[in-house]
């Protein structure tokens, strides 16, 4: 098969990094390969917002082995971006010349707000065809990404500083869960998410839909406790909040579903959905399967893209 016909996608996020690879065949695009490593760079930034040696080294060892999966690659087959994490470091010049050479591809740093069209675009081209009006909502390790949109193309897309990866590390220290905790995560939460209230109310969109990180982990606990597979409403939410506070400790967590490298995050992630949930009146979030590397993937297969089936088996 012509090598013109492979596309590969990397995303740099602060939890995780991922690496999407497929091939592009009669209309649609195949995922062959699948790689996602828990990095936590986002973890590693310190007092002075500077990536900590040790972040850098756990970014650049990650990175190489994507590059040699993807020796043999054109430049215009793979597509590199970073998130909030590189957004915030003062050093990220550093880090990205070295990771750069070891992946083997340029890394670019894209706003908050192409972040937010991104995944929108890819949530949105893993929906079956429709004109309803979508709210899509991703919840990374340090910002949040919001955005609203009709059919394919997203219409208002905004970023803010509120994670599941900070918000885990400042409001439940050590590993505690109590409601105190929550009460004032969710309240923290809620005041940078604030400024959503008005352009991402419930009267401008009709379903709501939850992008990977957070909302992906939340509906596999969920699901798991038996209720609806690939949704959250409030009430499991509630739910999974009582649960984890009757545990009192992350260490003490045990819930089906729950990946091992996503405990140190949850509570976070789940003070943040919560409010959420309040701030824009969600009654039901729906899990999508799209997400930033989706919509890079359609990014490179410009307005084609919009005429493929976008498959990703499972390998």
């Amino acid at each position: 098969m012509p090598s013109e016909q492979r596309l590969a996608a990397v995303d740099l996020g602060s939890n995780s990094f991922r690496l999407e690879i497929g091939i592009v065949e009669h209309q649609e695009f195949i995922r062959t390969e699948y790689i996602k490593e828990a990095v936590r760079q986002g973890g590693g930034l310190d007092e002075n917002r500077d990536l900590t040696s040790e972040a850098m080294q756990a970014g650049w060892n990650c990175l190489a082995r994507f590059g040699e999966r993807l020796a043999g690659f054109k430049r215009n087959q793979v597509r590199a971006v970073a998130t909030q994490t590189l957004r915030e470091a003062r050093n990220r010049d550093v880090f990205l010349a070295r990771a750069t050479k070891v992946l083997g591809f340029p890394i670019d740093v894209v706003s908050g707000r192409e972040e937010a069209r991104l995944i929108y675009q890819g949530v949105a081209n893993k929906l079956p065809p429709s004109d309803e009006k979508r709210l899509v909502i991703d919840i990374g390790g340090r910002s949040t990404e919001l955005a609203l949109g009709h059919g394919l193309q997203a219409r208002k897309m905004e970023s803010y500083r509120v994670g599941s990866l900070v918000w885990s590390q400042r409001y439940f220290p050590e590993g505690m869960l109590s409601h105190k905790h929550f009460q004032k995560a969710q309240v923290a939460a809620a005041a940078v998410l604030e400024g959503a209230t008005n352009v991402y109310q419930a009267a401008n969109w009709t379903k709501a839909y939850g992008s990977a990180g957070t909302a992906s982990a939340v509906g596999d606990i969920l699901s798991q406790a038996g209720w609806p597979a690939d949704k959250i409403d409030r009430e499991g939410l509630d739910w999974l909040l009582d649960t984890l506070v009757e545990a009192q400790h992350i260490d003490s967590i045990k819930l089906p579903g729950l990946r091992e490298d996503r405990r140190p995050i949850l509570a976070g992630g789940l003070s943040v959905l919560r409010a959420l949930f309040d701030l824009l009146h969600i009654d039901t979030l729906e899990i999508a399967q799209g997400g930033l590397r989706h919509g890079l993937i359609c990014d490179m297969l410009g307005e084609r893209g919009l005429w493929y089936k976008m498959h990703w088996f499972e390998m």
